[in-house]
């Protein structure tokens, strides 16, 4: 796997192309990554690096994490994560920021999906319904579930209510529209999961690798 980078979601936008068509966007902050510790397959057992985003306060980090950041030589971060490289890959001296990823590439991004609470099947799963006429006691309701005497329970996986979102979500193959490495910001094509301000992780696509790939 190729490094990535981290980021924070700001919003939605839109742009407009050189035909006039406009484009929504979804603005993402990549500007405060930095490079904590690289791990190798003589020191650890497999070859990775670790990258961290968005300074806190040293108060709200415990003491051995604080000890890392100091050794990095950088203040402490909220959003810390692994990249694993694969056998061979060349290890990065600086830091990812926003110009190792062009216009026009793809990218998936991971990022956790805004919670719902506990919802009723109609919108967890999308559910087509029961009669709204007179009479019927049923609506909204999910209908059987169980099966009768024979196996006599409930299967397991049955769609059921329950607590909807707050689930880690990647979504593939999301364009780059515009690189903005002055800005400190990615353009990303359509939407990416998660409320304002989540954070997120920016990879290369796996399935649309660069062409330089």
């Amino acid at each position: 796997m190729s490094i990535g980078l981290l980021g924070k979601k700001v919003g939605m936008t839109r742009i407009y192309d050189e035909d006039g068509a406009m484009i929504p966007v979804t603005v993402i902050d990549v500007s405060d990554n930095t490079l904590l510790q690289t791990k190798t397959e003589e020191t650890d057992g497999y070859s990775a690096v670790q990258v961290g985003f968005d300074g806190q306060r040293e108060s709200r980090v415990n003491k051995p994490r604080n000890g890392q950041f100091k050794k990095a030589g950088s203040e402490p971060k909220r959003f810390v994560r692994e990249f694993r490289l694969d056998a061979g890959a060349d290890v990065p001296e600086a830091a990812p920021s926003a110009d190792m990823f062009q216009n026009g590439q793809f990218v998936d991004v991971i990022g956790t999906t805004k919670g719902k609470g506990f919802q009723g099947v109609y919108r967890r799963f999308g559910f087509g319904g029961l009669p709204q006429s007179h009479g019927s006691m049923m609506h909204r309701r999910p209908g059987g579930i169980g099966a009768g005497s024979t196996p006599g329970r409930v299967w397991k996986n049955t769609k059921m209510p329950g607590r909807m979102g707050g689930k880690r979500v990647t979504v593939q193959n999301l364009k780059v529209v515009e690189s903005r490495p002055e800005d400190k910001v990615l353009l990303i094509s359509g939407a990416v999961p998660g409320a304002k301000g989540g954070y997120v992780i920016i990879r290369p696509a796996l399935k649309k690798p660069a062409a330089s790939e």
